[in-house]
């Protein structure tokens, strides 16, 4: 990596034809100063989502960052923030750029200003590669059509795309509409489930901005409870996390950016959830349930779609995104199918290096597709193995 902030062709002040400059942000401080014109940014990316908000990507630095490892090209024309990549310094065992936001962000990106897009993709690549001299660019979970998707187009040296998770995805439309693209026999099940709803008289109850961190706190609670027993996400229950999310999640209710639901039956918060809004996606990013809507025979996932589709129908957003993963609740709705993007670029000279990082990706891909097809063999010599130290005990 380069040792000084400059990372343009025209040096510390760039290029003065243009009137572009590209920095490199490494100090925390001077990134969390960035809010108001990446905010602006933002809102004049149309790809974006809410995982490139200053808010959620500078929350998470604060709980996740590593000293000495921040990496934020910005890309500047006569003074406003066109472009800009979140990235931050990781060994795996080679010098990489990954994006902000590590595991538990469901789609990572750049920002690129739509009215200035391909000249700002052009200086960040030409940026990156002169800042990134050691280091391979390894964009990962980046959705179809991208910003992100431009900047690779415009990289000029090694470079490889691969496919990253599993989303699922609806329309923005009504609970009804919806129900639709179910099965007969299983459209008539979900609307016997609404009805349900409806005569258990659970009421949606928007938390406002000051509320959010208490909100939170109680969503993470009930989150746990609800996966007691079956193996809750152990990132989500550990102090940096609630952290971070009740920081961001109040920040970006304020901005419209997100927004927490509380469900309450007889004046009890018996679920609640956090959404993710954009222009182009409503996104359901956590759950909380208590485990006693199950005796109530409460179906909490139609629960959350209905509340989820009536937002994004009435706000005109196209897209009810399920996020990653292919949990089975999902299957029943129809969703779309789609991948997100690995992105690996790198300098003319790191080539061998690049192809390091995608047969690592390779050797992983494999190993867990091992390990898949021997899980129920693991399962029973496991069982066998308890039972024999119980009768030596």
């Amino acid at each position: 990596m380069t040792g000084g902030d400059a990372a343009s062709d025209g040096g510390p002040s760039g290029d003065r034809g243009s009137g572009l400059s590209v920095t490199m942000c490494r100090d925390p401080l001077q990134f969390a100063g960035l809010a108001e014109e990446w905010g602006r940014l933002y809102r004049r990316c149309r790809t974006a989502t809410s995982f490139q908000t200053h808010s959620w990507l500078h929350s998470w630095w604060t709980s996740y960052g590593r000293p000495r490892r921040l990496r934020v090209l910005l890309v500047r024309q006569a003074g406003e923030l066109i472009g800009a990549a979140p990235l931050m310094l990781a060994h795996r065992p080679l010098p990489v750029l990954v994006p902000l936001g590590g595991r538990i962000t469901d789609f990572s990106d750049v920002l690129l200003d739509d009215g200035a897009a391909a000249i700002a993709a052009t200086a960040m690549a030409r940026g990156l590669r002169r800042a990134a001299r050691g280091a391979v660019l390894d964009l990962r979970e980046v959705r179809p059509g991208a910003a992100a998707d431009l900047l690779y187009d415009c990289w000029q040296g090694p470079k490889r795309r691969l496919a990253d998770s599993v989303c699922m995805e609806l329309p923005g439309a009504p609970i009804d509409e919806l129900i639709t693209r179910m099965s007969t026999s299983r459209a008539q099940r979900t609307r016997a489930k609404v009805r349900k709803l409806d005569s258990m008289g659970i009421e949606e109850h928007a938390v406002p901005e000051h509320e959010v961190p208490a909100a939170v706190e109680n969503l993470l609670r009930l989150h746990k409870l609800q996966w007691a027993g079956r193996g809750v996400t152990t990132e989500h229950v550990r102090p940096r996390f609630a952290d971070h999310l009740k920081r961001a999640a109040q920040h970006m209710v304020a901005s419209g950016d997100a927004l927490v639901t509380e469900y309450r039956m007889n004046g009890e918060v018996v679920a609640a959830d956090l959404k993710m809004l954009s222009p182009q996606l409503v996104g359901g990013y956590l759950v909380g349930a208590d485990p006693r809507l199950r005796t109530t025979r409460v179906d909490v996932t139609t629960m959350l779609l209905r509340h989820g589709a009536g937002h994004a129908a009435g706000a005109g957003i196209g897209t009810l995104s399920l996020l990653r993963g292919n949990h089975p609740d999902k299957l029943p709705w129809c969703p779309d199918i789609t991948a997100n993007q690995r992105l690996l670029m790198a300098g003319p000279m790191l080539a061998p290096a690049l192809q390091l990082q995608v047969a690592r990706t390779a050797g992983r891909a494999w190993l867990v597709r091992v390990v898949l097809r021997h899980l129920p063999v693991v399962r029973t010599w496991r069982s066998r193995l308890n039972i024999w130290r119980a009768e030596r005990i």
